[in-house]
């Protein structure tokens, strides 16, 4: 029988600025936005170019208010309704926590639709040079979970080398399953959105990056969620799924749809900023 680890009891606030405490959380938003904005111009630029550099700082605005909207929203909505319509100046403490990835992902989408509308641009095209670098935010964001010590995974084999003890998880051992999310939905997920959009056969079959992307998250969030403790506030759903499983459903199928229509269309579209 091998010890488990025990939390590293992190200070959940980075680094203060005078009276202003920036947290990880917040730190991880900010963060990915600065590592995302110049691939995403690189990847904009590739053969066919979509959009100039100028266009997609422009987004940049209308995708942070989509994640940070939508993802509050979101949560609000998919998780804890019940408490925030009975409380509604408690969804303005997002200091507090709670943001829904599906929430801010509906967000980004709203956004992206406004964005290319008003500036004439190719939808699915734009959504292609943006989805691959989406995954940097997940993964940065996981590990802000993991250091706020929330999110913690299901009770852990006795075995298992890694299992940890989380402060608020009681005394038992679980499974570290921030950092399984951001390995997969991170770093696994970022490298094959990377590989493909490398690929130009694959970028000129327009909508294709979006519809894997979507799969791609929705496969590994589904496989996380084995690990994952369900919120205690919902459970476990009937045959022992949970919320965040139900929610990947509709993005998987969305995401097939997406990649069979831009794999079947007659010819690659090339696409104009």
């Amino acid at each position: 029988m091998s010890h488990p680890l025990l939390f590293p009891g992190f200070d959940p606030v980075a680094f203060h600025i005078g009276p202003l405490s920036i947290r990880w959380y917040a730190l991880a938003y900010m963060v990915s936005f600065i590592l995302a904005l110049p691939l995403a111009k690189r990847l904009c630029r590739l053969s066919p170019s979509v959009a100039n550099s100028a266009l997609v700082d422009d987004f940049l605005f209308y995708g942070i208010i989509g994640v940070l909207l939508g993802g509050r929203l979101g949560y609000v909505l998919f998780y804890r309704p019940d408490f925030y319509f009975s409380h509604p100046i408690e969804i303005l403490k997002t200091w507090q926590g709670g943001m829904s990835f599906h929430g801010g992902a509906l967000g980004v989408i709203l956004m992206l639709i406004w964005f290319t509308w008003k500036r004439n641009i190719n939808f699915f095209a734009f959504a292609d040079r943006i989805a691959p670098v989406v995954p940097i935010g997940l993964g940065l964001g996981r590990c802000a979970n993991f250091v706020n010590g929330e999110l913690w995974g299901r009770p852990a084999p006795e075995n298992l080398p890694w299992a940890m003890i989380f402060p608020t998880g009681g005394p038992i051992a679980r499974h570290p399953s921030e950092l399984y999310e951001a390995l997969t939905e991170g770093v696994l997920l970022l490298l094959v959105m990377l590989v493909a959009a490398g690929q130009e056969k694959l970028r000129q079959r327009t909508g294709f990056l979006s519809g894997l992307f979507l799969v791609g998250y929705a496969l590994a969030r589904s496989f996380c969620e084995f690990f994952r403790e369900p919120d205690a506030n919902i459970g476990f759903l009937p045959g022992g799924t949970t919320m965040g499983q139900l929610l990947c459903i509709p993005m998987a199928l969305a995401g097939i749809s997406i990649i069979l229509y831009a794999w079947h269309r007659s010819a690659p579209s090339t696409a104009h900023a």
